[in-house]
């Protein structure tokens, strides 16, 4: 997986179970909004068949959010260099972070109920500039607690960041 910001560079994907997360989330929040339309739509606004057209919006702007899910978690991913750890992320706005080891302070490794239903954990960086802080959305918790241990290791070794 390579991006046009760098493309010399090999990312490891994030687990592409996220899109199934991301859906169920998209789900979540949507669902509310359709149903309330709805009920609106045959009850308060029955007399008038035109405020349809707020469901089918709703619905409309679901669909569509559900189908970029899969590009979008696609398009994430992390590479570990020797003195950098880069994340890319976005599809028509791409993003490339790249976070030196030495300038890690704090390595967070956390599971929701989502992603711990599926074995998965995100790993959350903060660094010495607050501009910096980075987050790898979805991994095995193996991955990210080998990551957190190495992490955390390369940037006391350099110390950077204090």
């Amino acid at each position: 997986m390579n991006t046009a910001l760098a493309p010399d560079i090999a990312f490891t994907p994030v687990d592409f179970r996220l899109a199934k997360i991301k859906i169920m989330s998209a789900v979540m929040v949507g669902a509310p909004f359709l149903i309330a339309a709805a009920v609106l739509s045959l009850t308060l606004w029955r007399d008038h068949p035109w405020t349809w057209v707020f469901a089918v919006v709703v619905l409309l702007i679901l669909l569509w959010v559900m189908a970029l899910v899969p590009r979008r978690v696609r398009a994430m991913g992390y590479a570990e260099l020797e003195g950098e750890l880069v994340i890319k992320r976005g599809i028509m706005f791409s993003h490339l972070e790249v976070i030196p080891y030495g300038r890690m302070q704090q390595v967070t490794v956390s599971s929701g109920p989502l992603l711990g239903r599926y074995g998965l954990a995100s790993v959350d960086f903060v660094t010495a500039s607050s501009g910096t802080d980075g987050e790898i959305p979805a991994v095995t918790k193996v991955e990210a607690e080998r990551l957190r241990v190495k992490l955390t290791a390369l940037g006391q070794e350099n110390l950077e960041g204090l």
